[in-house]
């Protein structure tokens, strides 16, 4: 099959100044291979706020693409199957990680995706929790304001996530903190503007929309002189 995964540390339409989409939005559309692709928004993580879904549908409504919105607040059961059927991109914006998954568990999603990604090409693409639930484990703040390591993401992406690397003073040292100390195994730490995108087969990209924000490698080690842990920059590709 021909699934993608996008997972951004930021930026995107809802962090954009004047609200419009960009490189990073077009990017996403553009790995469909749908002539007219139809894009479902998912705001779980933030209780499916009217507000944030209005600035999607504002954002993309002059990209002149098919949109839609996955809500499980109201008629969920309605709602999942739709997106299933229709959706060829799943966007799933930011909020808290933990409610996310849990009520996706709840309502059968994370099911639905995993069948869904064996039975049609799919691009599953988002950015702060809507990236952390695509991987094993993540850095969160769903629990309070003090982050904290979690394990119970998707794992559809090996290793853990730790998104807004740059954005907070706390997300890089306590990342790389916690993968020393094996509390979260090894993964990205990427900065807004910047994302992860795993292709169909398997390989990594990794690409940013403002020539500041990089991913880091963020890996255990055993060298005396690395206090357990390398933050590595990785090659990045602008949009």
């Amino acid at each position: 099959m021909n699934n993608h995964i996008v997972a951004m540390g930021g930026g995107g339409f809802s962090m954009s100044a004047n609200g419009a989409v960009t490189p990073l939005d077009r990017y996403i559309v553009g790995l469909s291979d749908a002539a007219t692709p139809h894009v479902c928004f998912v705001p779980t993580a933030s209780a499916d706020d009217p507000r944030y879904i209005n600035q999607f549908l504002t954002a993309y409504a002059p990209m002149g693409i098919r949109t839609s919105v996955l809500t499980l607040w109201e008629n969920a059961r309605e709602s999942i199957k739709r997106a299933m059927d229709e959706a060829d991109i799943l966007l799933v914006g930011g909020g808290s990680t933990v409610n996310l998954v849990a009520l996706w568990e709840a309502h059968g999603l994370t099911h639905a995706i995993r069948d869904r990604l064996e039975q049609r090409d799919t691009v599953l693409a988002g950015v702060s929790a809507g990236a952390n639930v695509w991987f094993q484990a993540c850095s969160t703040d769903s629990f309070g304001p003090t982050l904290q390591p979690w394990h119970g993401g998707m794992g559809l992406i090996k290793g853990s996530f730790c998104p807004h690397f740059d954005g907070e003073a706390n997300r890089a040292p306590d990342f790389a903190n916690w993968v020393a100390e094996g509390r979260l195994p090894d993964g990205y730490g990427a900065d807004d503007g910047a994302a992860v995108h795993v292709t169909p087969t398997g390989r990594v990209r990794f690409i940013t929309e403002r020539r500041n924000a990089g991913v880091h490698h963020v890996y255990g080690s055993f060298t005396p002189t690395t206090s357990g842990v390398i933050v590595e920059p990785v090659k990045t590709k602008l949009l």
